[in-house]
Order: structure tokens, then sequence, then C-alpha cells
């Protein structure tokens, strides 16, 4: 059984290793989401990117705009790896890449961003905190169905953490999607594993205990991670927003 991280690093180490399995069986479009609106897209990727380099790995890494690829060039010391804005001229797909990782592309750059995984064929990409389903710029219409379909739906997501009120959503591929539920004492019980993302009403219908128990829910033992996750995630979270 997986267990809830208790700290951004264990975090980051979960992501990385269910990453190094799904590249290794040949996933092409991989998600990775931490969610938390507060947390750095930079210092997360610097993290991450070792996992790449560990695996031996010809890879670039690409940033909304060029200012934040400079300033990522800047902060980490200009590796010897290709830090780039997407669309940049000098950024562009070549043959000899292996890999392609995007850090917290929006809706703004989806177009761009869906024709690089074009070019990229069947060499994986990563998508770290993307942010491409913006309704606002991509539309609720045919368009945005259009561009779910083709593209958005093409993404498995690989890693999976968000912090509900009194509950964790979390997916470490190939597993499936745990529902964590907050308990009286401060621990964490698992509530509930599901095949799919539960949506919305799924979550409130395991969480407020309207899901009927299975026989082998009632024979296992009840499963709980210690608590303080949220409050010891959060701080690292806070530190790195400073």
């Amino acid at each position: 059984m997986t267990e809830l991280p208790t700290s951004l690093e264990d975090a980051i180490a979960q992501a990385k290793a269910a990453t190094r399995i799904a590249i290794q069986d040949g996933v092409p479009r991989l998600l990775v989401e931490l969610v938390y609106p507060e947390l750095k897209a930079m210092p997360v990727a610097e993290a991450f990117i070792p996992v790449l380099q560990e695996m031996g790995l010809a890879f670039k890494v690409y940033f909304p705009d060029a200012g934040a690829a400079a300033l990522a060039r800047r902060d980490w010391g200009n590796p010897e790896f290709s830090v780039r804005a997407i669309g940049e001229l000098k950024g562009q797909i070549e043959p000899e890449d292996d890999i392609f990782l995007f850090v917290d592309p929006s809706a703004v750059e989806v177009n761009a961003v869906e024709e690089m995984c074009v070019q990229a064929g069947e060499r994986p990409v990563i998508m770290l905190n993307p942010r491409l389903e913006d309704v606002a710029i991509i539309g609720i219409g045919y368009a945005g169905r259009q561009l779910r379909e083709r593209f958005l739906s093409t993404l498995e997501p690989v890693y999976y953490l968000r912090p509900l009120e009194g509950a964790v959503l979390q997916r470490i591929y190939p597993g499936l999607w745990q529902i964590w539920r907050e308990t009286a004492d401060g621990q964490y019980e698992l509530a509930a594993e599901t095949p799919q993302k539960p949506s919305g009403e799924d979550l409130d219908r395991i969480l407020f205990g309207e899901a009927a128990p299975t026989e082998d829910d009632e024979a296992a033992p009840t499963k709980r991670r210690k608590g303080g996750f949220l409050a010891e995630l959060q701080s690292f979270l806070r530190a790195l927003s400073q």
C-alpha cells in the first residue's frame, strides 16, 4: 500500500519514482501534479529533474516564457541541459532529444504545447504542474471539447497529490486513485480506491459515508497514516513561496 508523503521532498521523491516507472513502461505523455495554488514550479522542477539525469536521457526543459526560462538558467547555474521557453527557436525539438519536460505550462500555451507533443512523436513528454484547462481561455464549447478529446485526454496522470478539506486525493502510477479521509484524531485513513479520477460527486459520496462498503473493506483492518501531513507539507510550501 502506498503512503501519503510527510514533506514536499517525500512527495517529489514519489513523483520521481512514479515517473521513472511510467517512462520504462512506455507511457508517452505524463502528467505530474502537486496541486497547491501557492506552490512555485521552479524549485519543484529543480528537485524533479535528477530522475531524468539518473536515467541517462537527453532532455529539454521548457517554461512558459523566455523570462522564466532565463531565471531558471540563472538559478540553476547555467546547466548543461537545455532550458528554453515554449516556442523559442533555440529550443526546437531535435532528433537527438530523448524526452521533454514542460514546467507550469498554461492554457495560453496549450496550442504550442500540443504542436510540440506532436513533433515529439513517441518520445515521452512530461507536464509538471500544468494549467492547461483554463475554461476562460480554451472555452467550454466545441473547440474546448475538441482540445480535451484530441490532446488533454491523452495525458496520463502518473503522480497526483491534492489536499482537500479534511481529505487528500492521491495517485501514484501504476496504482489506483486513492481518497484519504482525515479522522478525528488527526490521522488519515484510506477511504476508497478507484480506477479513474473521482469526480466531485464521487468524493462527496465517499467522504460523507454514502458509499456502501465492500466485503473486502469490512474484512480488512483500517489503514491509517499518522497526522500532521497537511501542516508539515504546508510549511514546506510556505517556505518555498517566500
